[in-house]
């Protein structure tokens, strides 16, 4: 494990916030809706109130954070780089995310993300949710992320198989009402 953590700036309180140091101590995460949003720059513009509780955030501290203030250093980059360049082309993304909670606990999670589009079809943000994580699978995702944590790996394509292939329509569906 890493021992980094970063300071973030609230964009929307100015306020500055220190990433807690990661602890050798996994929260079980009992698959209850955990959702969060935010815009196209990925600052949270919104989390449901069990991803807070769960994550130990007041909603004031978290709203205006960049939505990497749970990325957990254990995580490689290229997960990152490949989830960005998936949605970024209004597809949906799908992947094993090791998270890091406000006092440095950890959980992983089977993560959704989604872009959130306007009426031209722009994406205006990203919508994420989360699945309670299959201990098999992160047993076998973690020693993957060990083996292609480096920079070197940023490209690899086990990172780019997170695309879901579930349609067009899927992340291009537009509500018929209006806001």
């Amino acid at each position: 494990m890493r021992n980094l953590h970063k300071v973030f700036t609230n964009v929307k309180t100015g306020e500055k916030f220190v990433q807690s140091k990661p602890i050798e101590k996994e929260k079980i995460y009992d698959g209850r809706m955990m959702i969060t949003e935010t815009d196209k720059h990925g600052k949270i513009t919104y989390a449901n109130r069990y991803f807070l509780e769960f994550n130990g955030f007041e909603k004031k501290e978290l709203i205006g954070l960049p939505h990497s203030v749970v990325r957990h250093p254990d995580t490689p980059k290229g997960v990152y780089y490949a989830m960005w360049k998936i949605i970024s082309e209004k597809k949906v993304w799908r992947g094993y995310l090791k998270n890091l909670c406000r006092d440095g606990s950890y959980y992983w999670a089977l993560v959704y993300i989604q872009p959130k589009l306007d009426e031209y079809g722009e994406i205006v943000g990203y919508v994420a949710n989360r699945r309670d994580a299959y201990p098999q699978t992160v047993k076998e995702v973690e020693n993957k992320y060990r083996q292609l944590h480096g920079d070197e790996h940023m490209h690899n394509e086990y990172f780019m198989r997170a695309e879901l292939y579930h349609g067009a329509e899927l992340a291009t569906f537009r509500s018929r009402y209006r806001v």
